[in-house]
């Protein structure tokens, strides 16, 4: 039953592929909205998680508040999948016309100095096209790292998804691939990491929204290990096909008597505070369809629901750690 799955998911996303980058923009568009809406309106539990989550970023906001934002938010992802699906079908002038981004002299001018840049983002509107756009305009690719999918051949696709836009794709996995992301950064180049969610359960904790979470601990170590500038990104919306993107204040190692943890916690609590403050300005750009704050996690075997593993991936997840 589970092989029987895994070739299903697989030809689906391959049959998403294929067939929606054939579409004129305005009709993969209009299929996006279509689908979100009839996915919203079923309220299974990816949407239902959405608006659970969205009660943390609005407080304030009443049950009728809180599913208008659901539902934008259902149509947010699914225009990151229309517009992912087309993305390799995409001229780069047309990339280039996509994206408007703020203080991007930020990012030119870190990679001018030699330093390595890291780029951190959180799940926000469409961190591919993001990344293409990235590629595009510097005129050098980046690397990044991907978790492994299963079945393998959907993470195959990806990474070759990705690889066709530009960019260098490690598999996610611990001192191997942080070590290939410093050889990277020491050379002068840049690394791009979706750290919103901690994939390894070994991130660090962090106030998100009032409440405690966990963030990956890999873009703070890079900035410590190998000098690299550290620029969160966030990422939004505006009418199709345009997409803005905010690049902040470099986050500094902080001058500090303990060690490597405590720097990196620091930093990271840092990060965290820049996408809350961006998700907040753009909740329904977030696409965080899983269990996400430390108190709704499941706990494994023998521990508390504060020692729980992490958040299931989601089929096709982007993130990386």
């Amino acid at each position: 039953m589970s092989a029987l799955r895994d070739r299903l998911t697989d030809s689906l996303y391959g049959l998403g592929w294929a067939g929606v980058k054939k579409l004129p923009e305005p009709a993969a568009a209009a299929l996006g909205r279509q689908l979100a809406d009839t996915v919203w309106r079923r309220r299974g539990k990816g949407v239902t998680r959405l608006e659970a989550n969205l009660a943390r970023v609005v407080p304030d906001a009443s049950p009728a508040r809180l599913r208008q934002l659901s539902q934008a938010g259902m149509r947010s992802y699914l225009r990151y999948w229309m517009e992912s699906f087309r993305l390799p079908s995409y001229s780069e002038q047309h990339v280039l016309d996509c994206v408007d981004v703020e203080n991007v002299h930020r990012l030119t001018d870190g990679l001018a100095s030699g330093r390595g840049v890291i780029l951190a983002l959180p799940h926000m509107a469409n961190w591919d096209l993001a990344g293409a756009w990235a590629v595009a305009a510097t005129r050098q690719p980046f690397t990044t790292v991907a978790e492994r999918l299963k079945p393998e051949s959907l993470y195959d696709r990806f990474v070759a998804y990705r690889e066709s836009l530009g960019m260098e794709v490690l598999p996610h996995g611990g001192a191997s691939a942080l070590g290939k992301l410093a050889r990277r950064l020491r050379a002068g180049g840049f690394v791009c990491l979706v750290a919103d969610r901690d994939l390894s359960a070994s991130g660090i904790e962090v106030e998100f929204f009032g409440e405690a979470t966990r963030m990956p601990a890999g873009p703070a170590l890079l900035a410590q290990q190998t000098g690299a500038l550290l620029l969160p990104v966030t990422l939004w919306y505006e009418a199709p096909p345009r997409m803005k993107a905010r690049v902040h204040e470099p986050i500094p190692v902080p001058q500090l008597e303990g060690g490597r943890r405590e720097r990196t916690a620091v930093m990271t609590q840092a990060l965290a505070d820049i996408f809350a403050a961006g998700i907040a300005d753009h909740p329904q750009d977030w696409h965080m369809l899983q269990r996400f704050w430390l108190a709704d996690l499941e706990p494994g075997p023998g521990k508390t629901p504060g020692e729980a593993a992490g958040p299931a991936p989601a089929a096709g997840e982007r993130g990386t750690g």
